[in-house]
């Protein structure tokens, strides 16, 4: 299931133990949580329903800082954004931005080009570890 930069991944654990399986593989690998955001805990707390949604904010300023030096307004989609979701069905899904679609939004040029491809390899292990999935098929 890909939409316009979007990237999603079916995991095979449910949205709370993808997403704790995400910031443990996020930690080993040294980067930084900056956040985790369940929304459908705060839908509850207005009595509206929603399904299991949780959103991970990660990242390391070696990763980011290039690309906001190349263009300061990548900062917007910094640090990195992983959502897990479970669709109408059941099933869950890992939903990340994809590096293609960040260095076109923000017109980011080749002094950029390293630090994407360490971003874009590390999200993709990440994501891998997390869903259960194996990216590489």
């Amino acid at each position: 299931m890909d939409t316009v930069g979007l990237t999603s991944v079916r995991c095979s654990y449910p949205v709370r133990e993808t997403i704790d399986r995400l910031v443990g593989a996020v930690e080993t690998a040294g980067l930084n949580v900056f956040g985790r955001i369940d929304h459908a805990a705060g839908a509850a707390e207005v009595s509206m329903p929603l399904r299991p949604t949780e959103l991970l904010l990660f990242g390391h300023p070696r990763g980011g800082t290039p690309l906001m030096q190349d263009q300061q307004s990548v900062g917007i989609d910094l640090p990195l954004k992983a959502l897990a979701w479970e669709d109408d069905t059941g099933g869950v899904w890992l939903t990340y931005n994809d590096t293609e679609w960040l260095a076109q939004r923000h017109g980011l040029g080749p002094k950029s080009a390293q630090a994407l491809d360490a971003i874009r390899a590390s999200t993709s292990a990440l994501v891998a570890a997390a869903s259960g999935s194996d990216l590489g098929t």
